[in-house]
């Protein structure tokens, strides 16, 4: 289910060009010099953006300059980035199909939000056992 909600994603939900755009926000910001610490962030946003199911976000216990990176980002970026986000997941949400692409819309605004210091771990299905 995850594999086929990921292929949907990718070629009906925007993730492979979320994936592509954020890729080239990460070599834009390597290159600006100024950017390169954010850098790694976009990337990891880029990476999630990808393959969203199946994954979830997670704090990496991030040191105290993450905070003032996270700052920075929300000031610079993140704010409008999340509102682009936001803004796909109610048009998502409309449709009955569209809520599990709306809901990955939801966490890649939370993650856009505030990406420093943060991590993407692979969970794994949970099935209700009878």
């Amino acid at each position: 289910m995850i594999f086929l909600l990921n292929l949907i994603w990718l070629v009906f939900g925007g993730g492979f060009l979320a994936a592509v755009g954020w890729a080239v926000a990460a070599l834009l910001m390597a290159v600006s010099i100024i950017g390169l610490p954010w850098t790694p962030a976009a990337l990891r946003v880029a990476e999630y953006s990808l393959l969203p199911f199946g994954r979830r976000i997670v704090s990496a216990g991030a040191p105290p300059l993450s905070t003032i990176g996270n700052i920075l980002w929300f000031v610079v970026a993140g704010w409008w980035l999340a509102l682009g986000h936001l803004c796909l997941a109610a048009g998502l949400f409309v449709t009955v199909i569209g809520i599990p692409f709306a809901w990955a819309h939801l966490k890649l605004a939370r993650l856009t939000l505030a990406p420093v210091g943060t991590a993407i771990e692979t969970v794994g299905l949970r099935l209700p056992r009878h």
